[in-house]
């Protein structure tokens, strides 16, 4: 979508979506988020709207030193990681791809 994004196994896990407002974006759970608000409100934002409800994330990267954000990307790396174990995700999803019936998704 035009902007630095982080993937594992084709899926987001991390943006830099809202660097020109001085934010990183994660991909948390909601209960990961809630806790990161709460440790540290001055570093990590809830997104608004529905995204942030789901537990997509910012980080204030001017307050945000390399250890803790380290951690918080590893955090949201491990979460999408896992995702994909369950689902079986291997590929970015929406990739067309030619099958014995013509494309396909």
């Amino acid at each position: 979508m035009g902007s630095p994004d982080f993937r594992v196994g084709g899926r987001i896990f991390a943006t830099l979506a809202a660097q020109e407002h001085g934010y990183g974006n994660l991909m948390l759970t909601p209960e990961q988020q809630a806790a990161f608000v709460e440790e540290m409100p001055e570093v990590f934002v809830p997104i608004k709207g529905g995204w942030g409800r789901m537990g997509a994330t910012h980080v204030v990267l001017a307050k945000a030193n390399e250890d803790l954000l380290r951690g918080a990307l590893h955090t949201a790396w491990e979460l999408r990681r896992k995702m994909n174990e369950k689902t079986g995700t291997k590929k970015t999803p929406g990739r067309v791809k030619k099958s014995s019936r013509g494309m396909s998704r």
